[in-house]
């Protein structure tokens, strides 16, 4: 198979949608990171997602519509915080999951009774979804566990010949997937973090919880409810070390452990140790989310065997890339404060 890369003039958009709705996969831009799109009804064409990402079956997929009034074919309960959310957070980076359609196939909701719906802010996403005339399914547009792509180049990288095409819509803007949000009563429970943070969603909800999966690893028979909360993601070929504490305790531990291969995950240069190599990903944490995908890949590319991350903070957006970077390490973290 060819990969065609596609820019986004009307011709070129009108060329993917004629892919999507004849069954087929394409690569497409939205504001967090790139996906792989098909159309959500057709059950053979989401089971082409998961072939060229080699994803598990049990890992929901995230139907991205262009309107609220394609919720109804979605949906077969809306729950009463919707509207609500919609008003303040959409089109944006934030999912909702909701009591699922007969018109959604199992596969595309994982095996479960629900889906989550997103309607993303990235115009050239709209314009194609629009086009499509049919909600797309469309998880991040990487082979299965590794880094998210956040620019269409990355996405040729992971897929090259396993879908037909790829439409080029720029740089990601947010750099980290959607917030998922479980509806729970009169409040709802994230069960992702991204770009809508706990404290925006209290601006709108009564309450709002995280759930204990965004931090700690779930059981294997655990049920998967969202993207992103069951299997190693985000992952770099390198072994991947969070270190928690100072700044020089962390200086201290990666000089003491240092050796050929090693490399720093830093927040800026400033913060270099030694002779080690090192790559910044971001100041704060809005920086930090937009670029730890990209950063990772970059490890890959320089060949890293280890990497010593600085941990970032763990309030606002820092908890979106707090949670991708410790399923990156496989949930590693040392606390270089008590290191002898």
């Amino acid at each position: 198979m060819i990969t065609r890369m596609l820019g986004c003039s009307v011709k070129e958009l009108e060329a993917a949608a004629e892919i999507i709705k004849s069954g087929g996969v394409v690569g497409i831009p939205t504001e967090t990171v790139y996906g792989l799109a098909a159309n959500a009804f057709d059950a053979e064409a989401v089971r082409k997602i998961f072939a060229a990402k080699g994803r598990p079956a049990d890992n929901p997929l995230i139907v991205h519509i262009s309107s609220l009034s394609m919720i109804n074919d979605i949906a077969s309960y809306v729950p009463p915080l919707v509207g609500d959310l919609a008003k303040r957070f959409w089109p944006g980076p934030l999912t909702m999951i909701m009591p699922k359609s007969e018109k959604i196939p199992l596969v595309t909701s994982g095996g479960l009774d629900t889906v989550g719906i997103r309607f993303p802010s990235h115009p050239v996403a709209m314009r194609l979804i629009g086009l499509c005339g049919v909600p797309l399914a469309a998880p991040s547009a990487n082979l299965s566990g590794s880094p998210s792509p956040t620019s269409a180049k990355r996405v040729f990288d992971d897929m090259n010949g396993r879908i037909p095409a790829i439409v080029d819509g720029g740089e990601s803007d947010v750099g980290v997937e959607s917030t998922v949000i479980a509806f729970e009563g009169d409040g709802v429970r994230i069960l992702r973090p991204g770009g809508i943070t706990r404290e925006m969603l209290l601006e709108v909800c009564p309450s709002v919880t995280v759930d204990s999966g965004v931090l700690n690893e779930i059981s294997p028979d655990a049920v998967a409810r969202s993207p992103g909360m069951k299997y190693k993601h985000y992952a770099p070929k390198a072994e991947v070390r969070i270190i928690r504490g100072s700044l020089e305790a962390y200086r201290e531990y990666v000089a003491k452990n240092a050796q050929d291969g090693d490399c720093c995950l830093l927040f800026s240069e400033s913060e270099a140790v030694g002779g080690v190599p090192y790559i910044c990903y971001g100041k704060s944490s809005k920086e930090q989310a937009h670029g730890l995908f990209e950063a990772l890949r970059v490890l890959d590319e320089r060949g890293a065997k280890r990497v010593f991350a600085r941990c970032p903070e763990t309030d606002g957006v820092g908890l979106a890339v707090y949670n991708r970077i410790l399923r990156a390490a496989g949930f590693c973290i040392i606390d270089s404060e008590v290191q002898e």
